[in-house]
């Protein structure tokens, strides 16, 4: 039981000396990561390459890329230096017509736009505890992943565990022989 007073005590110590990122209590953490969902044209911030008969998807420099290389002699050195122009300016829509003119497989663009997200099945007590989190399951996010503080808005109970865990005395306990 000492070792749970002991833990208590120190996740009690963290609650009150934590950053609270401007986040009003009760809080706890959460992640935050990215992830690209189709837009309209215009308001994207990127563009990817549909290939259906790769059934595979490439952001669009990969893709300029990819053909640059040429490893299947397809295209003629006049083509690839007219893209290989196009690619250094970095005109998206001359490469997006160049695409349509002369690739042969049946491909569209994906215009895209990424957006933030709450990942799910995250909730951590602490942002010590979330960062740790961040670096054991690095593998599961994208590198932009970060904590994000939340607010139990209306909830009582969950105000009151943490008030009690922020402010009991477990000294008191352990001075007392309560916990053996």
């Amino acid at each position: 039981m000492n070792k749970d007073i002991q833990f208590l005590k120190e996740l009690q110590e963290e609650l009150k000396t934590q950053d609270t990122d401007c986040q009003a209590a009760p809080r706890f953490w959460a992640l935050m990561d990215y992830r690209w969902r189709e837009t309209t044209e215009g308001e994207h911030e990127r563009v990817s390459i549909y290939s259906s008969d790769a059934a595979e998807c490439y952001e669009l420099n990969e893709y300029v890329e990819n053909i640059l290389e040429d490893e299947y002699n397809i295209y003629t050195e006049e083509m690839l230096e007219e893209l290989r122009e196009i690619y250094e300016l970095d005109d998206e829509s001359e490469m997006l017509e160049w695409i349509n003119e002369n690739v042969n497989d049946d491909t569209y663009p994906i215009f895209e736009i990424e957006e933030p997200f709450i990942v799910p099945n995250t909730m951590f007590l602490t942002k010590k505890e979330a960062k740790e989190h961040i670096k054991q399951n690095y593998y599961h996010y994208t590198k932009k992943v970060h904590t994000y503080a939340m607010t139990a808005w209306r909830a009582p109970q969950v105000q009151r565990l943490l008030t009690i865990l922020e402010t009991f005395d477990w000294d008191f306990i352990e001075k007392e022989g309560a916990v053996k």
